[in-house]
Formats: C-alpha cells, structure tokens, sequence
C-alpha cells in the first residue's frame, strides 16, 4: 500500500472502505449540496479538482456536465479504486497526491471541491497556498465540513471531537476570506446495520457504541457547512 508524501492517515476509509461508500450512499438522500455548489459555481464545461477524492464517489457526477476532471488522493489503493471507478469516463484523470503539493499546474482549476477532507480549518493552510497557486482567476473552491454548533450529528461530533470548535472554524475560514452556506442534509440508510456500522468507522468504540444505544431508526439529522471562495 503506497501514500503519498505528506499524505495525512484518514480515521475511516482508509481502513473501511467498503463501509465508507455506504456511508457515501447515505449522506444527502434529498440533494441538498449539489444545487448550492452549482448556485455558487457552476461545473459545467469547467475543469475540477476534487482533493481527497478516495474511491472515485463524486467524480462521475463532475464529469457528467464539465470538462476534465481530476481527482487527487493520496492513498495509493484508494486512487486505484478510483481510477477503475472512472474508467469509462474519458475526461476523468486519478493522479496520487496530496492537497499540500497537489500534481496539478498552476491556474488549471475552475472548481474544487473537498469533502470531508484534509481541511478541517486550522492545520490546513498549506493546502490552501496550494489551492491559491492551482485555481483560475474567477474559479470557485468549496470545502464541506461539519457543523458542530446544530443538528444531532453536530452534538456527536461536538462531544467526540470537543478540540474541534465550531466557533474557532467559523473565524478561520472567514479571515481566509471564505463564506459559509450553512445546509441540512442528513443519514438516510437502507438498514439500521448499515448505519451502525457506519458510526462504529466515524467514532471512537465507546462513543460509537454509546451513540448507537441513544439513537433508534435509520435517519438522523445532520447540518454541514459549505465554505467557498471565489479567486
């Protein structure tokens, strides 16, 4: 298994990939975040960047409408999942990377896009001097990101994560100059052993195991952050 130089270890689909894509299937059952993305910026006929791009998920919906694609990901077997994932998709290129020295030229990007990756407000500023080198005058970059201030995900990721602050994310980004579009998408599962599982790759055991007695059904509500900046 080959990383990246730099690559920073990810706690879920690293080492759960197969659970990670259920998890994948569940996340924003009603479409929240794709319409806010295009209101912002729309990918057609744009070149994309998706930094952290694991296993391919979000590819093919970029390269259904722009015009090249590609995806950075610095986990070598994930890349490779990738690449096989896109393999019918002719303006789609996987390139092994990280987001602190991305393999792609200066001012190439219209759109990038990171979810649930690497950014995660402060420790990430090298990512975003890279993202400052590779993206196009005018182009848009979208980073979406828990929001620990609401929603039940919120509350477990507040209380499992208490050295991640909502507050002290918030006034990163904004003094980069990013802005924050706050959405409700949620967890919609096909079965509560799907979901369990999920939360048993996103939490500590005693946490995971915890939240899994306090919760019941197969939804939960979820608030996430889209930040953006236009370059």
């Amino acid at each position: 298994m080959s990383i990246a130089d730099g690559g920073i270890p990810s706690p879920n689909i690293w080492h759960h990939p197969k659970v990670y894509e259920v998890e994948n299937h569940a996340v924003d059952p009603d479409g929240v975040i794709e319409p806010a993305m295009r209101a912002i910026h729309d990918w057609a006929d744009a070149n994309v960047l998706d930094i952290g791009c694991g296993t391919g998920f979000h590819l093919p919906r970029f390269a259904a409408t722009a015009r090249k694609v590609v995806g950075v990901e610095p986990h070598g077997a994930l890349a490779e999942a990738a690449q096989r994932r896109t393999k019918d998709f002719p303006n789609v290129e996987v390139r092994q990377g990280t987001a602190q020295r991305l393999p792609v030229p200066d001012s190439s990007v219209d759109v990038m896009h990171a979810r649930w990756a690497y950014f995660f407000g402060p420790g990430c500023e090298p990512g975003l001097a890279e993202l400052a080198r590779v993206m196009r005058r005018g182009g848009t970059a979208f980073v979406i990101d828990n929001d620990g201030s609401r929603s039940t995900f919120g509350r477990w990721f507040r209380e499992c994560y208490p050295t991640v602050k909502a507050d002290e994310v918030e006034r990163f980004w904004a003094a980069q100059g990013w802005n924050r579009t706050p959405l409700d998408m949620g967890w919609r599962f096909d079965s509560r052993a799907d979901l369990e599982a999920v939360i048993r790759i996103e939490f500590a055991p005693a946490d995971a195991e915890r939240i899994i007695a306090s919760h019941t059904g197969t939804e939960v509500d979820y608030a996430i952050n889209l930040w953006s900046k236009t370059f």
